[in-house]
Parts: structure tokens; C-alpha cells; sequence
């Protein structure tokens, strides 16, 4: 509190005690009967106490207050986040039972090469030698006795078996008996191995060649 308000309220209290006891003075001197003039007399003294209250000095001008910063509130630092501890598992150590042998690989055997063609003929093939089918000695008797001579070409047709089933001239040695004894002799004595088809079986064929007819010297 300023000196100036102690002074001022010192007065006050001092001015209030006046009045109470003056108060009280009149209400005892009604009460009592005392006389108006000692009632005058007091008012009179009263009068003379003049309380002046004294005016407080005069603060000097306080400087405008400063504008008004803006507060910025302090920066929110959100704590870190809490992070459970990673506790890595413990390696399970198993027993692995060693592994058995691998077996040798198996080598597949070659393929077998393939079967060769069923053997293949067209026509069937002379045994032994042809020239022994039909010599000096089968010449006909009366030919020889007229020395003729001749070739006589033929055509056989050889059976399955490689036998001789037919004869036939394709070219006359102009004499028919030559021309007979040749086929006579030809299908006693010829044989063959017989024609095959595409299957490699036995098959009929033809086979065909000439006799030439000479007279020995």
C-alpha cells in the first residue's frame, strides 16, 4: 500500500472515532439531562477541527505496455515409440540322419539296331551250275545221226519249293526234238532257290536262259 493511502485512511479512522464519541456524548446528554450548553460548547470545539485530507502526489505516467506478442506454443515432440525388444530364436539343433547312398545310375542298354529288311527276290536263283542241266549226252539220237544243230532259248516257271512246274520255248533251235529234250531235261534236273515277296516268303518265279546244241568233234 502507497504512503499516500496509510495517510488517508489514518484521517478516516480518526474522523469516525469523532463522530462515535460525539454520538455517544448526545445520546448521554439526552440521557442525563445535561445541560444544552456544555452539548454547544463540545459542537463548537468540534467545529474547530478542521481534517483536511491530504491529496496523493501524482504518480508519474507509466510507459505504454509493450504490444502483444504472439505465444507460440512450444513444439510437440512425440516420444519414440516404444519398441518390444526382438529376441531372435534359438536355433533348434536337430539330429538329421545322414543320407543313404545314392545308387549308381542305371544305364539303359543301347537299343538293338533295327531287324534288316526281310531279304527280297524277284526272280529265283540257279543251285549248282545250269550248264550240267542238259550236256552232250541228252542230244537226240537222230540228231546227232543228222548233226543238227541249234540253240533253243526257254522260259521256266520255279514254284515256291524251287522246283521247275512248267517250260516253255521262247526261242525254237528249229528242230523240234532239240527243242524237247531241252525242257525234258531242264525240269528233271533244275533247282532253284525260289523268289521271295516283300514279306520274305517263298514265292513263285520265273526264270529263263538258253541251251545251245553242238555236236562234240
Amino acid at each position: 500500500m502507497a504512503y499516500a493511502d496509510q495517510e488517508m485512511s489514518s484521517s478516516k479512522i480518526i474522523s469516525i472515532f469523532l463522530v462515535v464519541v460525539i454520538h455517544l456524548l448526545l445520546g448521554y446528554a439526552l440521557v442525563t439531562g445535561l445541560a444544552y450548553k456544555a452539548v454547544t460548547k463540545v459542537a463548537s470545539q468540534l467545529d474547530m477541527i478542521d481534517i483536511q485530507e491530504e491529496e496523493p502526489p501524482e504518480e508519474p505516467d507509466e510507459p505504454p505496455p509493450p504490444p502483444e506478442q504472439p505465444i507460440e506454443p512450444p513444439p510437440v515432440v512425440s516420444p519414440p515409440p516404444i519398441v518390444a525388444p526382438v529376441v531372435a530364436p534359438r536355433p533348434v539343433i536337430q539330429s538329421v540322419p545322414s543320407a543313404p547312398p545314392r545308387p549308381a545310375p542305371v544305364v539303359a542298354p543301347p537299343p538293338p539296331p533295327p531287324p534288316p529288311p526281310p531279304p527280297q527276290r524277284a526272280n529265283p536263283e540257279a543251285r549248282g551250275n545250269p550248264g550240267s542241266w542238259a550236256n552232250a549226252n541228252d542230244y537226240p539220237s537222230r540228231a546227232l545221226r543228222e548233226e543238227r544243230e541249234g540253240t533253243t532259248r526257254f522260259r521256266l516257271t520255279v514254284n515256291a519249293d524251287g522246283r521247275v512246274s512248267d517250260c516253255q520255248i521262247t526261242g525254237s533251235s528249229g528242230h523240234a526234238d532239240l527243242d524237247q529234250a531241252a525242257c525234258k531235261n531242264l525240269t528233271r534236273r533244275a533247282r532253284f532257290r525260289p523268289a521271295l515277296d516283300s514279306n520274305g516268303n517263298p514265292t513263285t518265279g520265273y526264270y529263263s536262259n538258253a541251251v545251245r546244241w553242238e555236236i562234240p568233234k
